[in-house]
This record gives structure tokens, sequence and C-alpha cells, in this order.
């Protein structure tokens, strides 16, 4: 035990640069002398659910299941709502009660069991139905796997602000998303490389498990964690505070126009699934359609985050503007390029580079309006910008959802010309927001 121990410091040193595994910042004193453990705990539990989250995308690898399960779109419409919205919502809800608690792992651990447990369920719904059924159980799955993400992200700052100092929690995570990064990666080469034409359904049963049993090893990396009882005063409801600071909407008009640019921004957070339907639709190789826009969303998670940075520093306006041209542009070409059957954006490839550029520019779009809010509010005003703000788009995600109802009366290209055409809108619209940066 102790020479498995001294292995993990001298690693917890060459990746830190820590000279002394147990210097701490902001963490309970008692700690420090776990910090090694409890880092490669949370690194490991953090990449696991990273990749599981990813091998069951709700905007890329369950629209494909629903195109094979012959599922309307109008249910194709609201997993990206009830993925992101089924998120926020209960987060929102929850974080008083969790603050409550002196040790907030065991919310994370719940959490994650539920996580497995409904991609299980997802994965016998997609043996078992076809069509509609097999849309309603699927949905009725993902409503209980994001109320059980949001358990985990409501939790897992807490935890980790407990049991690794600040100054290695950035190293922390760029090593969690590095690694998960490249094993999605790998996944997407997999399922590109190998002819996958007639496993169908087994394929993504497949990975629907996976899904689900690498999160049950997340919960046994986590359960590893040795956390300090924590104070258990404070940190008031947000959905409360939320509708107490509602009149912030008609007082702040800043603030409401923001709000209001965030919400038309949806148009480029709901036009995923309708790529991943026209790229199947399009599609003459199978499963390696997928695989490609698998690749594609893991270079641009990685590709992203660099360009809009710097760019965000200088202009976070800019930044929503750029990004939202961009998407709306490709909804329109997307479009173009199915009705005049132009080939060589229709091909697998063609539509994995257009997917690749949407989701950069989804990336952009989240980055700016981040950064936007931030140097829009200041101390006193911020946490409600954030309360009201989240908890508005989180209804209006749900209601986006709709949209799928256009997907099964017009076909998926139609649905993202719409889309592409609001994007455009909503850059019309942010160019009119005042400049908020300092660059």
């Amino acid at each position: 035990m102790t020479q498995n121990s001294s292995a993990l410091e001298e690693l917890y040193n060459r990746i830190t640069g820590d000279e002394d595994a147990r210097v701490c910042k902001d963490i309970p004193e008692e700690a420090c002398e776990d910090q090694p453990r409890n880092f490669f705990a949370y690194l490991w539990a953090n990449l696991l659910g990273k990749v599981a989250d990813e091998i069951a995308s709700a905007k890329l690898v369950i629209p494909w299941l629903f195109g094979v399960l012959g599922v309307p779109a109008a249910f194709t419409g609201f997993l990206v709502p009830i993925r992101e919205g089924g998120v926020l919502l209960p987060q929102l809800a929850v974080a008083a009660a969790v603050r409550k608690l002196a040790r907030r792992k065991g919310v994370w651990l719940l959490g994650a069991v539920l996580s497995a447990l409904s991609l299980f369920g997802m994965a016998w719904a997609a043996v078992s139905y076809e069509g509609s059924t097999a849309g309603a159980v699927i949905i009725s799955m993902l409503i209980i796997f994001s109320l059980s993400r949001g358990l985990c992200s409501v939790s897992a700052k807490d935890v980790l602000g407990k049991t690794v100092s600040k100054s290695r929690r950035g190293a922390l995570m760029g090593w969690s998303a590095s690694l998960s990064g490249l094993a999605i990666l790998g996944v997407g080469v997999w399922m590109g490389m190998i002819d996958l034409k007639d496993a169908g359904l087994g394929v993504f049963a497949g990975l629907l498990i996976g899904g689900g049993i690498l999160w049950i090893v997340a919960a046994f990396f986590f359960a590893l964690i040795k956390e300090q009882p924590g104070a258990t005063e404070g940190g008031g409801n947000a959905i409360t505070v939320a509708f107490k600071q509602l009149k912030l909407l008609l007082d702040d008009k800043p603030f409401r126009r923001f709000v209001l640019a965030r919400g038309a921004l949806l148009s480029v957070a709901l036009a995923p699934p309708f790529y991943v339907l026209v790229v199947q639709q399009e599609s003459q190789a199978g499963l390696f359609g997928l695989g490609a826009l698998i690749i594609a969303n893991g270079l641009a998670s990685s590709l992203s985050s660099p360009i809009w940075g710097y760019m965000g520093d200088r202009s976070s306006r800019a930044v929503m503007m750029m990004a939202a041209v961009g998407a709306g542009l490709l909804g329109i070409l997307t479009y173009i390029a199915v009705l005049a059957e132009w080939e060589w954006i229709t091909s697998e490839i063609g539509l994995a580079v257009i997917f690749l550029v949407l989701n950069i520019m989804h990336g952009g779009v989240r980055l700016g309006r981040k950064v936007y809010l931030v140097d829009m509010a200041n101390g006193e005003n911020r946490a409600a910008y954030v309360a009201v703000s989240n908890t508005v788009i989180g209804v209006l995600m749900l209601f986006g959802g709709l949209i799928g109802l256009v997907g099964d009366w017009l076909g998926a290209a139609a649905t993202l010309l719409i889309l592409g055409v609001l994007s455009l809108l909503a850059a019309l619209y942010i160019a009119t927001l005042p400049q908020v940066s300092e660059g």
C-alpha cells in the first residue's frame, strides 16, 4: 500500500510539477495528504464521464439511432432541449439542497448510477421497439439521464473545490479533456474503418451499454475520493433567486436585450441533430458517416476554444455575431447542396467537414455569450443575471424542441434552412447590442 501510494505521489508530481504533493491551497488541511489520490480519482471519473457522454450524445449518436429506428423527426427536435434544459433547470432547483450536505460525493455517485441505468434503458429500447414507441421510451430515458447529469454537475465542482487545490485544478481538467478527446476520436476512427453496415442496432445498443458501463466505472473511481466535511450554510435556491429577480427583464434593458439575443442563438444549438439526419439520409456508407461525425465533433471541441478565446477577450459581441453568421450560412449551404445534389458537399466527408465547422461555430456562441454576460455584469448583479438568464433559456430550450414538428413536415434539410435564417437574424440583432469588452 505504501509503495502504491509513493508511486501515485511521484506520478502526481510529474503531472503537476509539484516538488511536494502535499502543498495545498484553498482546501481543508485534512485533505492535503489525500490530494494525489483525489486528483487521479477525480481525473478518471471525469474522463470516463466525458467519454460516456459523447458515445451516447443527444446531438449525434441518438439522432442517428432515431433515423435507423424510423422515429419521427418531431422526437428528434426534443433531444438537445431535453439534454441541455433537462440538466440546467433541475440543477438550479436542487443546488440549495445539495449545499446543505456536509459531504456531496454521494450526490455525484447517485447521478452516475442513474445515468448508467438510463443508458441501459435506451439500449433495451433500441433493440425492442421502433418508430414512435422507440422514440417515446428513449426520450423518457433521456429525461432521467439529463436529471441525473444535473446531480453530477451541481455536486462535482463542490467536491473538486474541497479535494484538489486551486493551482492544480486546471491541470486536472486539461488532462481530462485531452485524454477524453483522444478516446472519442478513437471511437470515431473505429466506427469509420470497420464495416458496420450489417451490425445496425447492435452497434448502437453496444455504444449505449458501453456508456452505461463507463458511468459505473466512473462511479467506482469517484467513490475513492476522500472528501472532508464542508460548510452547509448559504447557497440559496437559484430558481427562487431567479423568480425574485425576473423584474430585471423589465427594468434592466441591456440585460433584457442580452437574454433575447441568447434566446435567438438557440437556433445554433438546435441544429446538430438535423445535420445528423441529413448525413444519414445522404450517406451511402452506413455507419461510416457517423464515425466521421464523431471525429469531426471531437476535433471541433479541441479547435474551437483557442480560436474563440483570444477573440472573445477583444470583443465577445463580435464572437457571437461571427459564430451565428457562420452557423446560418452553413444551414443555408446544406439545404442548397441537398436540393441541388452537390455530391462534393453531401458526401460523408463533405458533410463531416460541415459538421466540424458547425460545432466550431457552436463553440463560439457558447464562449461569446458567457464572456459577454461576465463583462456586462458586476459583483452585485452577476449571480442574479446568471440565475435569471439560465432559467429563461432553460424554458425556451424546451419549447425550442417543437422545431422537430417542422422537421416532420418539411424534412431535415428544410429545417436547417429555417434555423440558418434564424441564426442570421440573431447575428443582426446581436450587432445592435452595446459593446462591453475592454479590447
